[in-house]
């Protein structure tokens, strides 16, 4: 593994699973000084090689306290998201501003602490999108889409806003990714379609690719784009898909 990341100060969010683990670790492995954060700490058991801590995400005044221990960031991958399942008639108000809250304003809020830790020296700060969202309709993702969709809005907002400091900002669009959050969704809808099985086809079904996109894929493209490899990047929506957007 490279150290291409080396002497590199790094944020990630929602790093306990998932994607947001994957990356924490990736960055790790390539040099980086990785601060972990997540809701739940007791998710970090078993992540060696970073400093870990317990942030809640929609939560402005945590949000302040934890930044201002940083005199600089150069890289920040925010994670945080949630999935809400459901037509626009299935989802009433508080599962819409639930899900905003959690997935947008998150953003919002992180980007915002983290900014002025990188007007200094530049940075790189990478969102995670998706596929669902602005990119692409799904089934039942009315809001989850929508706040998806805000999500890539703000990136190309920020990266237009701060490319005279030199901070880029891009938002990394996996489609189905092989996680905990894909395999509680795929419990949850079991029981709606009549077994586990008939659960995984629906997702399965949606990749051109015939398999589940894998958080280490994922993690590595944001190496990448954590990296002055990709200095020429900003503004970007990237799709890692397996071809549903082909």
């Amino acid at each position: 593994m490279s150290e291409r990341l080396k002497g590199k100060t790094a944020i990630v969010t929602a790093a306990g699973q998932g994607i947001g683990r994957a990356v924490a670790e990736r960055l790790r492995d390539e040099g980086a000084v990785v601060f972990a954060s997540d809701l739940n700490e007791t998710l970090f058991d078993g992540l060696a090689g970073v400093t870990t801590g317990q942030l809640d995400a929609t939560d402005k005044a945590a949000i302040d306290d934890y930044f201002g221990n940083f005199e600089r960031v150069d890289v920040l991958v925010h994670c945080v998201g949630y999935v809400h399942q459901g037509t626009i008639e299935e989802c009433d108000e508080t599962e819409w501003l639930r899900s905003t809250d959690i997935t947008l304003t998150s953003a919002y809020r992180v980007l915002r602490a983290a900014i002025p830790k990188m007007k200094a020296s530049g940075g790189s700060i990478i969102t995670i999108g998706s596929v669902a969202s602005s990119i692409k309709g799904f089934p039942r993702r009315a809001a989850y889409g929508a706040a998806k969709g805000g999500v890539i809005g703000l990136t190309k907002a920020v990266a237009a806003d701060y490319l005279k400091d030199r901070i880029r900002c891009n938002s990394v669009c996996p489609g189905t990714v092989d996680s905990p959050s894909l395999r509680q969704r795929i419990e949850d809808l079991a029981e709606e379609l009549g077994g586990r099985e008939a659960a995984e086809k629906f997702f399965t079904s949606r990749q051109p690719s015939g398999r589940f996109g894998q958080v280490g894929e994922v993690a590595s493209l944001c190496a990448y784009l954590a990296s002055d490899e990709s200095a020429f990047v900003t503004g970007q929506a990237i799709n890692i898909d397996g071809g549903i957007t082909i």
